[in-house]
């Protein structure tokens, strides 16, 4: 036994394993933390295979990148160019993001990413390439190559990558020549591409089949190719708008295939009608600044299930939009029709919208039944009319019980609308000629809670006694920017915001607050207040008083809040 131990100890070789008691303490001299994990200059390295070395102004590659990264980012930095020899290292990266640098195709070598086998995300969006990579990983997911100055793709680019989901090119100089036809060969499972913001004059053919989103918007595009889109039956987006768009650029079966198709922007175009052939799954139209002078209910049959219909800026005049044009479209939710030259509310609109609106128009009537048609209306949107109050019908709203957003700022109004709905929470009258109010019009609007009635010609004494009493659920009121001299009296108890800005007050008495207990925001700039206009005690009924702005008085005031709460006045001087 004793001759064994002897020749085990004499023997070369490794030492034999320590004991229990000696693993568990170490010997002196010795520390018990793990190695430091390699990790290169300045850069973090939270997990042993992440490397972050982001917005360091790094010019050069950094090295000591362990061969077990996963994860490296370099964005927001200086590197101009990426040497093969670090990145061939890297075979298990499966991230590389650098975007934000200054990356020439001249410092990106053919062969560059060759060994990044498992590579599934790269960016190298924002950066200076000339023209793209001419070869990718077979295994990428997802690429962003937007914002370069790009003007050629290659076949092997994006072409042969089975798994690829994602090409983002927005924000480059990519014309029709500088895609190749077989540009996305092989990768049949692109759902997103992204070619915005570039130099093509009409939408690419042999685009990916599964694609579900396609932005094609800010380029030159005047026309769709028969056929160009005839095999993305999955599309669900596709944006078009800011382009160069004719009626002769487009045809009956240009979007009759698109059998998913729910949001379609034509915006920005030179279109004089509505297009042919739209699908009955769309859901979203949006054709506003075209050209289009009137709408066809013929054109429109086929997308029945249209909910949000976006025809602003269209020369229609009274003309353009005829009884029963959209007699189709049975769920319309919204229709939004600003500054189209009517002179009226448009006849027989669908019966089940909820928002109508119409700001910017030469409407200058509202008759009795012109919203009748519409009884489920929740917002109304006339703001920028040429409504006057005498030609207004006291019925206009009778029928509306639903709505809860009216808005008629910027008319001829020189009183209150007669026959408001009860449910109104938003009123919206500023920039109107109003001289007046009475608590007729506003009695049963117990669910109002914003008013605005801000750039009138208001003084306190054409405010009639009552008139807020019934404005129970009151939360915000603007009568900024009107002539008044002194605190509006039995304000509602509701109250938190208060403007008042503009005005010619001159004194805020002790009791100006006493039925506002609930005021969180007083507005007082821009009014006659010096610094003895204010009460001392006025504002110590209102402990939740958080902000009181009086600058631009003719002297600096300074506002005294109440114990209770935050000393965040903003009083500054003129």
């Amino acid at each position: 036994m004793r001759l064994s131990l002897l020749l085990l100890l004499l023997l070369p070789g490794p030492p034999p394993a320590l004991g229990m008691e000696d693993a568990a303490f170490p010997h002196p001299g010795e520390s018990s933390q793990p190695p430091p994990r390699a990790c290169p200059l300045r850069c973090s390295c939270p997990r042993d295979d992440t490397v972050d070395c982001d917005g360091l102004d790094l010019q050069v590659f950094p090295d000591n990148i362990t061969r077990a990264a996963q994860h490296l980012s370099l964005q927001n930095n200086q590197l101009q160019e990426l040497p093969y020899n670090e990145l061939s290292r890297l075979s298990g990266l499966r991230t590389l993001n650098l975007h934000n640098n200054l990356i020439s195709s001249e410092g990106l070598p053919d062969e560059a990413f060759e060994s990044l086998t498992q590579l599934q995300h790269i960016s190298v969006a924002q950066n200076k390439l000339s023209v793209a990579p001419q070869f990718l990983p077979r295994s990428l997911r997802v690429a962003d190559l937007a914002a370069n100055q790009m003007t050629e793709i290659f076949p092997l680019t994006f072409g042969e990558k089975p798994a690829l989901r994602a090409v983002y090119l927005h924000n480059n100089q990519l014309g029709n020549t500088g895609l190749p036809p077989d540009a996305f060969r092989g990768s049949a499972a692109v759902a997103t591409l992204s070619l915005s913001s570039n130099r093509l004059r009409y939408v690419p053919p042999s685009l990916p089949p599964a694609l579900e989103r396609l932005h094609l918007q800010n380029n030159l595009i005047s026309k769709v190719p028969r056929g160009a889109l005839s095999r993305q039956t999955h599309l669900r987006e596709l944006h078009l708008q800011h382009n160069q768009l004719t009626d002769s650029g487009l045809d009956a079966t240009t979007f009759s295939k698109l059998h998913c198709l729910e949001y379609l922007d034509l915006s920005h175009n030179q279109l004089a009608a509505v297009p042919a052939g739209l699908p009955h799954t769309l859901a979203v139209l949006h054709l506003g600044r075209n050209r289009i002078r009137q709408v066809e209910a013929a054109r429109l049959r086929g997308a029945r299930g249209l909910r949000y219909l976006l025809l602003q800026h269209n020369p229609l005049g009274a003309a353009g939009l005829p009884a029963g044009a959209l007699r189709p479209l049975r769920d319309l939710h919204t229709l939004h029709l600003y500054g189209n030259g009517l002179d009226r509310v448009p006849p027989a609109l669908p019966r089940r919208l909820r928002a109508l609106v119409l700001p910017h128009n030469r409407v200058a009537m509202l008759g009795a039944r012109d919203l009748a048609a519409t009884p489920g209306l929740t917002e109304l949107n006339l703001a920028y009319n040429r409504l006057a109050s005498a030609h207004v019908h006291p019925r206009a709203f009778r029928r509306l019980r639903a709505l809860r957003s009216l808005d008629l700022a910027g008319n001829q109004l020189t009183r209150l609308p007669a026959g408001l709905p009860a449910g109104l929470h938003t009123l919206r009258l500023q920039r109107n000629q109003l001289r007046a109010l009475e608590p007729e019009p506003l009695a049963g609007l117990d669910q109002l809670r914003d008013l605005s009635l801000a750039h009138n010609q208001l003084r306190v004494g054409d405010i009639g006694p009552g008139t807020w009493h019934e404005l129970q659920a009151l939360q915000v009121l603007d009568l900024s920017h009107n002539q008044l001299s002194f605190m509006p009296p039995d304000l509602p108890e509701a109250l938190e915001e208060l403007h008042l800005q503009g005005n010619r007050i001159s004194y805020v008495g002790p009791e100006a607050f006493l039925s506002t207990p609930r005021l969180r925001a007083l507005f007082l700039r821009a009014n006659r207040l010096h610094v003895t206009s204010i009460a001392p005690e006025a504002f110590l009924g209102l402990p939740h008083l958080r902000v009181v702005d009086t600058a631009g008085n003719p002297e600096q005031v300074l506002v005294r809040l109440p114990p209770t709460a935050p000393r965040r006045p903003r009083a500054e001087g003129p």
